[in-house]
């Protein structure tokens, strides 16, 4: 299948460009202090003791800096929302970015753990230097307190501050790093989300990390070159000295220098000796990681609290129901809540769980005639299922649709959002191409209700709607929205406005959904699985010199088939730019 470059960039272009500047950076600031560690002056005989293990330790601290700063970055989930919806980021492209946001923080992560790794391990080989090249001569740039200090010094260093932070640090992001794996995510997310908020003990940590002071730089660089010859100190320990040196200091002369060797290349530099007037000082660095970390936590923090604000006050639940195939709806209202087709908010109900909160997608949005929001949740786990038993008076319950007179106390719920989504877009394209796998319908429920409302305000003028289920009774979660919104573009004489297409994959028989109401559905209702390369190459073909915005909600297998997809050429001149949710 080849590969249309045209496509390719505009899905993945601004993209691998982005990540390239990362990477470019990483590697710029990790060769920069690797150089300046290895060739400073200042770091002359702190290199010498230490060797590589300085090099290495100190450029891995570099890159840990940069990426502890970014990683928080993308979690600014208002940041997002706020710069994809006020379009302050014009271009498409670079707004599709934002959707990358939560596969940015994952590489970061996964940066912060290896160089953690090699600082580390470049730490124990310098404990190992600090002990075998103990230096008699300049003290105060020892850690060890003698020659040979290993298995002391190993146990004294991991008592001081820089030490026993590491050590905590490591335990807490190897706590962070296992528990975010998929496999625990999916078979137990609480662990993943309670591990995950030990970030802010890592980053408080960090900043008493580079506290210690251990590693010095010398200070004196112009009263004492490194590797000067100093004639007091020559005097005064009756060494050798160059014939060179007793031609310009006769006084300080004691026993004469072989004349066979070579004047040692630390006293000479461009033909000139260089003399040295007192002794080195060293002095530890001021603290760096402040100047890193202090800006993107702090505006971590002041969002955190804006969020807190915000969702502090309660919803008003209006109505739960109960859908085939363990979905759960619910319905509510809020004060002053507003929200685009395509968002989703965070649901934290205290009764459930006192920190744990999880995104859902809003399946219905506030308008202006009516003020009711909603979302659609699969009971999938052990929050949902106790979310479900608190809303529901009996978990065999198929609906329970009371009015707020009338309604029963339910559990106090708060919702924090709404957070920006790829899915925003799909109403800014002239053609867009929803696809659904299962659950992943509701971020176009939303699209699909805002339709029902009202078409004609908005840039898109046709959508093509695929939707793809294992059972019958899961296309009865938006039924009647496909079929009032059919209804009403017949009524309006724009038929094909809408293309639906529902995918049954799994069934031993020709099936239908049950209600005369569903007519409409039914005649579209297909068995098996869509024929992925002749979908694109149809709406390719009706769209010619287009370009089609593609959106995906659904299994990984269905992801993947379509952004390849996307890339690809075809004969028409259409252009598919692809789309994928991702909660950040």
């Amino acid at each position: 299948m080849a590969l249309s470059w045209r496509s390719w960039l505009a899905n993945e272009g601004s993209k691998h460009l982005f990540l390239f500047f990362w990477l470019s950076l990483n590697v710029w600031f990790f060769g920069k202090t690797f150089l300046l560690y290895n060739q400073g002056l200042q770091y002359y005989y702190l290199h010498q003791m230490l060797g590589l293990g300085l090099c290495i330790s100190r450029a891995s601290a570099s890159v840990l800096n940069l990426n502890c700063c970014l990683v928080l970055l993308p979690m600014c989930r208002v940041l997002l929302a706020f710069l994809r919806g006020s379009h302050k980021v014009a271009s498409k492209k670079t707004r599709r970015l934002l959707d990358k946001s939560k596969t940015f923080h994952v590489t970061c992560g996964v940066t912060i753990c290896i160089f953690s790794v090699l600082h580390v391990a470049a730490h124990l080989v310098n404990a190992l230097n600090f002990s075998e090249n103990y230096n008699e001569e300049f003290v105060t740039l020892n850690a060890a307190n003698y020659r040979g200090e290993v298995s002391q010094l190993f146990f004294f260093m991991s008592l001081l501050v820089p030490g026993l932070t590491g050590v905590i640090m490591v335990l807490v992001l190897f706590l962070m790093c296992t528990a975010s794996t998929y496999a625990i995510r999916v078979s137990n997310y609480d662990i993943f989300w309670y591990t995950h908020n030990l970030f802010f003990v890592f980053y408080m940590l960090l900043m008493l990390h580079v506290s210690g002071g251990v590693l010095k730089y010398q200070t004196n660089l112009e009263e004492h070159p490194p590797g000067c010859f100093n004639p007091n100190k020559t005097l005064r320990q009756n060494l050798t000295v160059p014939k060179a040196f007793e031609e310009l200091f006769p006084d300080y002369t004691t026993e004469p220098f072989p004349e066979d060797l070579p004047v040692p290349e630390p006293f000479v530099q461009n033909g000139f000796m260089r003399v040295c007037s007192e002794e080195p000082k060293f002095q530890s660095h001021f603290p760096e990681t402040w100047f890193w970390i202090s800006g993107p936590l702090c505006l971590y923090c002041v969002e955190r609290l804006y969020r807190y604000i915000r969702s502090n006050k309660p919803v008003t639940i209006t109505s739960v129901i109960s859908h085939p195939s363990n979905v759960l709806e619910v319905r509510m209202v809020k004060d002053d809540f507003e929200a685009r087709p395509g968002q989703y908010v965070i649901l934290h109900c205290p009764r459930v769980s006192a920190l744990e909160s999880h995104p859902f997608t809003l399946t219905m949005c506030p308008t202006d005639t009516k003020a009711t929001f909603g979302v659609h949740l699969k009971v999938v786990g052990d929050w949902t299922e106790r979310f479900r038993d608190l809303l529901l008076l009996h978990s065999n319950q198929d609906t329970e649709i009371l009015p707020i007179f009338q309604q029963r106390r339910y559990p106090k719920l708060y919702v924090d959002g709404p957070f920006g989504s790829p899915f925003e877009e799909s109403l800014n394209y002239e053609v867009s191409l929803c696809v659904a796998g299962g659950i992943g319908v509701t971020p176009f429920a939303s699209v699909l209700n805002t339709l029902l409302d009202g078409w004609k305000c908005y840039k898109l003028r046709r959508l093509y709607f695929i939707w793809v289920c294992r059972d019958i009774e899961s296309f009865r979660w938006f039924a009647d929205l496909l079929c009032m919104l059919h209804d009403k573009l017949w009524q309006e004489n724009r038929p094909d406005y809408i293309n639906i297409q529902l995918y049954l994959s799994q069934t031993d028989g020709i099936q239908k959904i049950i209600g005369e109401k569903y007519q409409a559905l039914n005649s579209r209702l297909l068995i098996g699985r869509p024929r992925w390369k002749l979908l694109f190459d149809d709406i390719a073909k009706c769209n010619r010199r287009k370009t089609i915005g593609v959106f995906c909600c659904g299994p990984n297998k269905i992801s993947k088939i379509l952004h390849k997809l996307s890339n690809s050429s075809n004969s028409y001149g259409t252009r598919f730019e692809y789309n994928k949710e991702s909660f950040s």
